[in-house]
Formats: C-alpha cells, sequence, structure tokens
C-alpha cells in the first residue's frame, strides 16, 4: 500500500517502473484523470468500420488502436520512439497492421491519397502538409489532441508560474487543417480533473509525459517533490486539469 510508504521509497518506486508504451494502467489506484464526454475509442472505431484504408499517427505502443474491433482491411500505423515501436508491433500484429518508423516532425512514409481515414491520439505535434497529402479526395482526420495549458497546475508548481503556450489551441489546429486545405467538420474542448494521490505518481507521470516538465528528474526536482508529497499528505491528492481537444477535418472531394 502506497500509504506505508515514505518519501523516498514512492520517488524510488516512481522512478523505476517502466515507461514505455503508452498504457498508464500502472497509476491505477495512485490517480485518476476523467475521460472526454465524446468517447475518443468508441468514435475512432465506428470511423475504422467503416474505412477502406486508415492510417494511425503517432500510435505509442498501439494501445488505443489495439481495441478496435473492426478494423479495415489496410491499416497502418506510425512510431517514433523504438522502445514504443517494438510495443507496437506487437500489440498491433493481431489487427495485421503495418507499423512503420516515422518522426513526428516530418514526412510521412506513404503515397499520396493512400488513406480515407487518419486518426491520432495525443500526437505530440501535427504536420498537417502531411496528412492532407496521405488523404484521398473526401478522406477524413479524425484526432484527439493534448489542448493548451494541459495540467498547468502541476507544471506551476513544479517550474514557478508559467505562460501558457497557444500551440495547442483549438483555433491554432483548425487553422492549421485549413491551411493544409482541408474542411474543419467538428472541433470541441474539454478540461478533465486530474488527481494525483501520491508523489510516485507524480514521478512516473513526469517521466512518461516529458513535455509536461521538460527535462524532469526526480533528482533535480527533489525539493518540489518533497513540498508536493508534504502538500498530499496533509490536503489530499493534487488536483490538475488535462485539456483535450477533438478535431475531425474533411480532405474535398
Amino acid at each position: 500500500m502506497t500509504a506505508s510508504l515514505n518519501f523516498e521509497q514512492l520517488i524510488a518506486e516512481g522512478n523505476a517502473a517502466p515507461v514505455v508504451g503508452w498504457d498508464f494502467s500502472w497509476l491505477e489506484g495512485r490517480a485518476t484523470e476523467e475521460r472526454p464526454s465524446w468517447g475518443y475509442l468508441r468514435s475512432m472505431s465506428e470511423r475504422m468500420a467503416r474505412a477502406r484504408a486508415a492510417l494511425d499517427v503517432q500510435t505509442g505502443g498501439g494501445e488505443v488502436l489495439a481495441q478496435v474491433p473492426n478494423p479495415p482491411r489496410l491499416l497502418a500505423a506510425t512510431e517514433s520512439w523504438p522502445p514504443n515501436l517494438e510495443v507496437a508491433c506487437g500489440n498491433l500484429r493481431p489487427l495485421e497492421a503495418f507499423v512503420v518508423r516515422a518522426a513526428d516532425h516530418g514526412t510521412l512514409p506513404f503515397q499520396a491519397q493512400t488513406f480515407d481515414l487518419v486518426v491520432s491520439r495525443h500526437p505530440t505535434t501535427v504536420v498537417w502538409p502531411e496528412i492532407a497529402r496521405v488523404l484521398e479526395p473526401g478522406g477524413t482526420y479524425f484526432a484527439q489532441h493534448v489542448g493548451a495549458g494541459s495540467n498547468q497546475e502541476l507544471i506551476d508548481f513544479m517550474m514557478g508560474a508559467q505562460p501558457v503556450s497557444q500551440n495547442r489551441s483549438p483555433s491554432r489546429a483548425a487553422a492549421g487543417a485549413e491551411a493544409a486545405g482541408l474542411i474543419v467538420t467538428d472541433l470541441r474542448t474539454q478540461a478533465l480533473r486530474c488527481e494525483f494521490h501520491d508523489v510516485g505518481a507524480v514521478v512516473y507521470f513526469l517521466r512518461k509525459v516529458l513535455w509536461t516538465v521538460p527535462g524532469f528528474t526526480a533528482d533535480s526536482y527533489h525539493d518540489e517533490l518533497a513540498r508536493l508529497h508534504d502538500r498530499i499528505q496533509s490536503d489530499g491528492p493534487f488536483v490538475a486539469h488535462s485539456q483535450r481537444l477533438l478535431i475531425e477535418a474533411r480532405k474535398p472531394d
């Protein structure tokens, strides 16, 4: 039980937990996050069932895509980080998906107009011209992005007050899609309550979601983590809010 562990033991647990893939089950009982009302997996699966050829960009370990019950005959996924790539190959083998390595900021290794559906869940960046290029006319991009100011309360606690970048704002996403020639048909945002019940969960989260506190290590943020541990012990779970953005965009016929 984490309640019986002291600060150093909690830090050690968070440091030792493997962070390969995009599975957050290690946090069960230690942290919670609300889910968006639109149900990304369900909505994405519905579109997959109607697709002829689909691509999942930045699939992570393929954990989300692997849950699709009726994949199209042609299914591909990209991932940039080699450890995740290995996990994705195993997770997506039952779906007979092609998994290829591709840089997050680079070109997609596919011919133009290959897919009628491109999806992505929490991409680090979106190269809109490439999305538009690989979509066939009438094809759709459907994705859930991390929104601007996600977990800002945790960022500010660890780093001091930080400006909120608008790089992940809904207007920025829509402008990028439209500049690439896509028509935005749906755009929604939602703030979701997150609770961290112990400091080990925070260490694990910051190791896994690297861009939250760039350059994070438990050693370099020891004092901040100690203050956070004391706060959780006295006040209960640390509360932050993740920001999510749903976007759907169509390539004109």
